[in-house]
C-alpha cells in the first residue's frame, strides 16, 4: 500500500488520529513506523468489520509493534 493508498484507505477518525499524533512524539516514532502502523490498525477496523479507523484499532497496532520490537 502506497503513500496515496494510505490516504485512501485508512480513514481515522479523530480520536485515533490524535492517539497517533501523540505515539509520534512520546515514542519518537519514524515515518516508516507510523506507515506500518497505519496499516495494521487497517487489517484490524477490518477484522473489526469497520469503516474508519478508530483509536483502539491504533492502540492495537502499537501494541503489536511494540511486542514485536522486544522480541
Amino acid at each position: 500500500m502506497g503513500s496515496e493508498d494510505l490516504e485512501r484507505f485508512c480513514l481515522l477518525e479523530p480520536d485515533a488520529r490524535r492517539l497517533l499524533e501523540v505515539a509520534f512524539e512520546r515514542l519518537k516514532l519514524s515515518a516508516w513506523a507510523v506507515s506500518r502502523i497505519l496499516r495494521v490498525s487497517r487489517t484490524v477496523a477490518d477484522l473489526d468489520g469497520s469503516d474508519g479507523i478508530r483509536a483502539s484499532h491504533v492502540a492495537e497496532s502499537i501494541q503489536y509493534r511494540r511486542l514485536d520490537r522486544r522480541a
